[in-house]
């Protein structure tokens, strides 16, 4: 099937790209413009027409690239039309007319060049980050994985993991024959160092993740202790409802904001406090579970009341700060106890000190964002591949050791899927290939 789609922004604007790819391609550019494709990558200015008629939709730069040598890997056209809707749909109209062409799912373009090995999984992932970058700090990771660093190093690993494995396989299949000792040592070794980086690379402290997803600030706190008003002011717009009445978040509120250039999502949530409503104990729980995920946590309190106790004392470590809010209405100075913990005296409604506050969250940002480590982990996906290959690598050991080659190697096909899982990139048929090269079998 052939598929095409409107590859910039929509509204208005000065140039738009419809893409076009698949084997109806240059069919599509000989009935719009009644030429076949110009030369590959040599921008040609033709009119377009609207098929089986003379009537001129724009007139336009093609752009043609041949498969294999384009970015999906098929036959491309690119359709370079002024940027108005009327002309966009026009364009769009005329192509669906064409046999076998279809409008292009979300992301197709790219699962084709997957598809078609024009790129690795984490290349597709990065190029997705890339394209919703905000911060400059993400746009730089998303080139960073682009540029394919972290991609060969996992390859790398796992080719090493494949030399073992054929080792082992051959162990299996000439049960006979024993393994030269510089072979045995090998295999301990190489499992050894994969596992030593892999390690390295899990303790990023979700470094790349953070960056990609945005830093997690969670406000929690009692009831009416002024913990929307800060969400509120924060974020520079009335995201969340301020009333004087006790539990009116029951909801978790987010928002993305970018602080001192990172990315950052702050969480309002629902006030701590004992409950028989079935609708707030829920939006509680849900606050908690917040804090628990959160990379910082804003404790919120009153200081008229003072109430930091329970449940609340028991959040304050090194990823919590203590904002006493209502700070014109202190009647006693602070207990000795809260003088010791990491807190600040603010305002939210007469705009006190509030950017002293923002300054503390600036200096938990910097620390967190900050990783000796060259190879990012920017997915969920690729820390649970990760973790899985290491486990079973662990267990590879154990059972390699007690000479249970059977199991072992299972242990260790299983290592290397996970980390081809990465990439992308799962071939059982590269072993047997790493065999004929490592060992004479006609011997």
């Amino acid at each position: 099937m052939t598929i095409y789609a409107l590859s910039t922004g929509p509204g208005i604007s000065g140039v738009a790209i419809v893409r076009v790819s698949g084997k109806e391609a240059a069919r599509v550019v000989k009935l719009l413009t009644g030429k076949d494709p110009p030369s590959p990558r040599l921008a040609t200015l033709r009119k377009i027409n609207k098929i089986n008629t003379s009537e001129l939709i724009d007139e336009g730069i093609i752009l043609w690239f041949n498969g294999p040598k384009s970015y999906t890997g098929e036959d491309m056209v690119e359709f370079h039309i002024h940027g108005s809707k009327a002309v966009i749909d026009a364009l769009h109209a005329s192509i669906s007319e064409v046999e076998n062409c279809r409008l292009a799912e979300p992301g197709e373009f790219t699962k084709l060049a997957f598809q078609n090995g024009k790129i690795n999984l984490l290349k597709a992932e990065s190029i997705a980050d890339l394209i919703s970058a905000e911060t400059e700090i993400q746009r730089q990771q998303a080139i960073k994985i682009m540029n394919g660093k972290s991609a060969d190093k996992f390859n790398e690993l796992r080719e090493k993991l494949l030399k073992i494995l054929s080792h082992v396989e051959a162990k299996i299949d000439f049960p006979d024959e024993d393994l030269p000792e510089d072979i045995l040592k090998n295999i301990k070794k190489i499992s050894n160092e994969v596992i030593l980086n892999i390690k390295k690379i899990l303790e990023d402290q979700r470094v790349g993740e953070r960056i990609r997803e945005g830093f997690k600030i969670a406000i929690i706190g009692p009831t009416n202790a002024g913990k929307s008003s800060l969400l509120n002011h924060l974020s520079n717009k009335d995201a969340a409802i301020v009333s004087e009445i006790a539990g009116t978040t029951r909801d978790v509120i987010e928002i993305h904001l970018v602080i001192d250039g990172y990315p950052v999502v702050v969480s309002d949530t629902a006030g701590i406090r004992e409950s028989k409503n079935e609708i707030e104990k829920k939006g509680i729980k849900l606050a908690l579970k917040k804090a628990d995920d959160a990379d910082l946590k804003l404790i919120v309190i009153d200081a008229k009341t003072l109430d930091f106790k329970g449940v609340l004392k028991d959040m304050m470590d090194e990823s919590a700060i203590l904002v006493i809010n209502k700070s014109d209405l202190l009647n006693n100075d602070l207990n000795f106890e809260i003088k010791n913990l990491n807190h600040i005296l603010i305002s939210v409604k007469d705009n006190l000190n509030v950017d002293g506050l923002i300054l503390k969250i600036k200096d938990k940002l910097k620390n967190k964002f900050i990783t000796s480590n060259d190879i990012l982990i920017t997915r969920e996906r690729h820390r649970q591949h990760l973790e899985k290959s290491l486990s079973y690598l662990q267990k590879f050991e154990e059972k390699n050791q007690a000479e249970d080659f059977d199991k072992a190697a299972e242990d260790l096909r299983l290592a290397t899927r996970h980390l081809g899982m990465i990439v992308g990139k799962v071939d059982v048929e590269e072993i047997l290939g790493s065999i004929f090269n490592d060992f004479c079998i006609g011997k």
